[in-house]
């Protein structure tokens, strides 16, 4: 019978486990010229449109927020702002991703976050019974029911995509 790689948890994974919470685990070959959550599809086999990035942005009054949508898709910072009740954002520069987070550029999970910051999955992840997430290390995706994930981090479902 052959022996079965262990896995080593993330942090993201571990707060899972603690939570009673199911999910899966898919690893993939990063590459560090393409880090984007397309090459991850790619890599993984499955369609752009169930593998999500998370996006961490300010808003004009410095507070922060996470927008999780499909790498296919590109954030549409009016939405944006709107549905986390800005006059405007902006991305946060991958400099300060480290401090303000705990991840870094490739590997930014939505669980797990220094802070719980108000969080937003697009909307079409809904479509999915699973969407695969960053588990907060690069070429590691945590596969999850959005719902799930949704309750989990206290997020709300909204159109934010163009």
């Amino acid at each position: 019978m052959a022996k079965k790689e262990k896995i080593e948890k993330t942090n993201a994974m571990r707060l899972l486990d603690q939570a009673g919470i199911e999910y899966g685990h898919s690893q993939y070959e990063y590459d560090e010229s393409d880090l984007s959550g397309t090459h991850a599809a790619e890599a993984l086999g499955v369609s752009a449109d169930e593998v999500f990035k998370t996006l961490v942005a300010r808003g004009n009054d410095k507070l922060l927020s996470v927008f999780v949508i499909p790498s296919s898709a590109n954030l549409d910072l009016k939405k944006a702002a709107s549905v986390s009740h800005h006059k405007s954002i902006e991305m946060v520069h991958v400099k300060e991703l480290l401090d303000l987070t705990g991840y870094i550029r490739g590997g930014c999970s939505p669980i797990g976050m220094k802070k719980l910051y108000p969080t937003y999955i697009d909307e079409t992840a809904v479509l999915f019974d699973k969407i695969y997430i960053s588990a907060g290390k690069r070429g590691e995706q945590i596969v999850i029911n959005p719902e799930v994930l949704a309750e989990f981090v206290s997020a709300e479902f909204a159109d934010l995509t163009k």
